[in-house]
């Protein structure tokens, strides 16, 4: 049975600023998503890193435009961008999207941050924005996992600051939440899925691990909140959402050659 939001959902991401979704991806769909993503190419050479406060890299390769590719049609989902519309209560449009790659033994980690604390910059009146983390690979504690502080979008936008190559928040803030709120470590099998608001404070540790952590982050506007300049991402265009067995079966024929 294909995921879909419901009043408790809703009630949850509400409280809590993030859900949870198993298997929003069934086996065979997510296999054609990793095969798709493991040979990608252009994947790897569009990929830039950014250092962490130690020094450690982690790779990302951001796209502001949907094409015709497997990924943009997970973007386009019913599972995805019509339950995000069920979470923010709008219109959704695509933010952009970006497959984070986080290597064996030298990924490195992302400091604590709020999305909308640089998103703010970019010309959105609102934190009404979200975004969808589904994994393509395992993730756990060892290999850098996300990690969220339940409830910490209450605190409305945080400052931020530079922090190596990476955007962080105020560190004594962050620091008086971690006192007050739990730390979530959202460990995923492949095909699971985060879905987060764009205030909650999110980290991940370094890769120490022998395994990789590949995710693909979805990541949506409102219509409401269509940026009063232009920015970095793209403004407000009607997005087409594709029913779940379009998008299931692209994923699978991808696996298969």
């Amino acid at each position: 049975m294909v995921f879909r939001v419901d009043d408790g959902d809703k009630a949850s991401f509400t409280a809590d600023g993030f859900l949870i979704v198993r298997s929003l991806f069934d086996a065979e769909e997510t296999a054609g998503l990793l095969a798709m993503a493991k040979s990608d190419q252009a994947i790897l050479q569009e990929a830039y890193a950014k250092k962490d406060a130690s020094g450690g890299e982690s790779k990302l390769a951001v796209r502001n435009v949907l094409d015709d590719s497997p990924y943009a049609a997970i973007v386009r989902s019913q599972r995805v961008a019509g339950n995000m519309q069920a979470l923010l209560g709008d219109e959704v449009y695509h933010y952009h999207h970006k497959m984070m790659l986080k290597e064996p033994r030298v990924g490195g980690a992302w400091e604590w941050h709020q999305d909308y604390g640089y998103w703010y910059n970019n010309g959105c009146l609102y934190p009404d924005m979200a975004s969808c983390l589904i994994a393509v690979d395992r993730a756990t504690r060892e290999n850098g996992c996300l990690q969220v502080l339940r409830g910490s979008h209450k605190m409305g936008r945080i400052e931020h600051a530079r922090s190596g190559d990476q955007t962080g928040a105020d560190v004594q803030r962050v620091a008086a939440a971690l006192q007050r709120m739990e730390l979530v470590y959202c460990e995923l099998e492949p095909g699971d899925a985060v879905f987060f608001h764009s205030n909650t404070l999110h980290r991940s540790d370094a890769n120490t691990s022998e395994h990789p952590r590949w995710s693909l982050i979805c990541c949506y506007n409102t219509r409401h909140n269509d940026p009063y300049f232009d920015g970095k991402h793209p403004g407000y265009h009607p997005l087409e959402i594709w029913d779940d067995e379009q998008v299931g079966q692209m994923l699978k024929d991808n696996g298969q050659g």
